[in-house]
């Protein structure tokens, strides 16, 4: 059985647990940190220097494998307005995947504004097509309905077919403020996979997205903070709300992900009500003092 395919028929623990990443890899390395921070450098040489930290690309893309690379494209904005996932960032890891030896790494999402323009003018569309992924526009009649057997608010919903039949998933969120959930980060990220009638999401909020992470896994997320929209988001548009910060995170536990990026805020992920909920149905940690956290500063 492909780990896709457990992920999806797996069921999460109901009560809070300690989401334990595999510590036992790379010819006998006993340890590998929970979490890799990546400061100063490039879009590029950051990705490259994270998920080396983390074993390697090939510790989660196997060669053959159908890769699903998840970036923000939603809105119509410049990468400098910090809306969407920064290209090189994007173009990085689809290299990595297909160096892994991926079969095929397909990039899309389901955008709010007009999807072409969108597409383009992120620079996601021609950055990732010139590294070597499949760019996709959404197509409605691949979204599927399918059960989401361990939501509390969310019992079925329209999920993109590509997404469900994909060997790996690679979450590549951008950090950025959101008018509904304060902050958007990995787990508000999936959003995209998403058909239907989206907006019910933000109603009851703090549950829907933890429900959408109980069916929906990442085998990987890279935190794009090289850019970051402090105020105005979701979409922004002036350069005044954004902040050159130049971080690049990596890991494979959704909530230690989330909640390391709300440090990048200011915030406390112990006050944030979906890392709380997330923490306390099974899916991750959110207390960085009981993670392994290693930081490397790069010179551009």
């Amino acid at each position: 059985m492909k780990r896709r395919d457990f992920l999806k028929t797996s069921v999460y623990a109901a009560t809070a647990m300690t989401f334990l990443p595999d510590k036992s890899f790379l010819h006998g390395q006993s340890t590998i940190p929970d979490l890799v921070v990546v400061k100063d450098g490039t879009p590029e040489s950051m990705v490259r220097k994270a998920v080396e930290e983390l074993g390697g690309m090939s510790r989660f893309v196997s060669r053959g494998d159908v890769v699903v690379l998840k970036a923000n494209i939603s809105w119509d904005r410049a990468p400098a307005q910090a809306a969407t996932t920064n290209p090189d960032v994007v173009a990085e890891v689809v290299r990595l995947c297909i160096d892994a030896g991926a079969k095929k790494v397909k990039v899309f999402d389901r955008t709010l504004n007009e999807p072409r323009r969108c597409y383009k003018r992120s620079g996601i569309e021609k950055a990732a097509k010139e590294a070597g992924a499949e760019v996709q526009h959404i197509l409605e009649r691949k979204f599927k309905k399918v059960k989401f057997p361990n939501g509390e608010l969310i019992k079925s919903w329209e999920l993109y077919r590509d997404v469900l039949e994909a060997d790996r998933i690679i979450n590549i969120p951008i950090a950025k403020h959101h008018s509904i959930g304060g902050i958007s980060l990995g787990m508000k990220n999936f959003m995209g996979f998403l058909g239907g009638n989206r907006g019910k999401f933000h109603r009851d909020f703090d549950v829907k997205i933890v429900d959408l992470n109980t069916k929906v896994k990442a085998d990987l997320t890279i935190l794009d903070a090289y850019r970051m929209l402090l105020r105005n988001g979701p979409s922004g548009g002036n350069l005044a709300d954004v902040e050159l910060k130049k971080i690049v995170v990596a890991g494979i536990d959704p909530v230690a992900m989330d909640s390391y990026g709300a440090t990048l805020f200011g915030l406390q992920a112990g006050r944030i009500q979906f890392m709380q909920n997330a923490y306390q149905r099974g899916l991750g940690q959110f207390d960085l003092t009981k993670l392994s956290i290693k930081t490397f500063t790069l010179v551009s």
